[in-house]
């Protein structure tokens, strides 16, 4: 079990019972595009994350990362840490049908995976000595450059990311996830 002293937030009950068994500490659900309008828990995720600081871990697929986004820009992204689950595609278990992109959610990935996001998430509070800028991406073809969203994609992959990232928020994770020399090395393989 990971202990967890910030506010982890997901989607729903299914996500939320698959944490459970990973985690030690408070697992709160929007309710899904509930959040959007539901206004008491808005307030308490507001309140939440100004007294502990919240996790989001939505899933990978649009509609997760549109209830990431409104809660940061409804909470401010200054309480928040983002973890991510990656792109995985397939059906869950006690679905019929796949999501509409296909992407397996947060409930479906294994107890080592979200282990593994949630002690990079816990982890990652690291100051960054040296980091990797936009400028960085540029140089080696990964933003602003022929095919640099594919390349830029790839290595989402590589890292375990998910695709329906912006490049500003694939920069800053990256700096979270590797220093200079790390990436640097990496670059050659684009």
């Amino acid at each position: 079990m990971i202990r967890v002293d910030r506010v982890i937030v997901v989607e729903g009950k299914y996500d939320r019972l698959a944490l459970s068994r990973v985690v030690d500490g408070v697992i709160v659900e929007t309710g899904g595009f509930g959040i959007f309008s539901d206004d008491a828990k808005l307030e308490t995720l507001r309140t939440l994350a100004r007294q502990k600081g919240l996790i989001l871990l939505t899933d990978s697929d649009r509609s997760g990362m549109a209830i990431r986004n409104y809660i940061i820009g409804a909470v401010g992204a200054e309480f928040i840490r983002n973890a991510y689950v990656p792109d995985r595609y397939g059906k869950e278990k006690r679905k019929k049908h796949p999501s509409a992109e296909g992407k397996l959610g947060v409930e479906a990935m294994s107890e080592e995976t979200l282990a593994s996001i949630l002690s990079f998430a816990v982890s990652s509070e690291k100051p960054i000595r040296d980091p990797i800028t936009g400028a960085d991406l540029y140089g080696v073809g990964l933003l602003g450059g022929e095919n640099s969203s594919l390349k830029r994609a790839r290595y989402q992959e590589k890292l375990g990311l998910p695709a329906h990232l912006s490049p500003k928020k694939f920069l800053e994770i990256l700096n979270a996830m590797r220093t200079r020399e790390e990436f640097f090395r990496d670059a050659k393989e684009f």
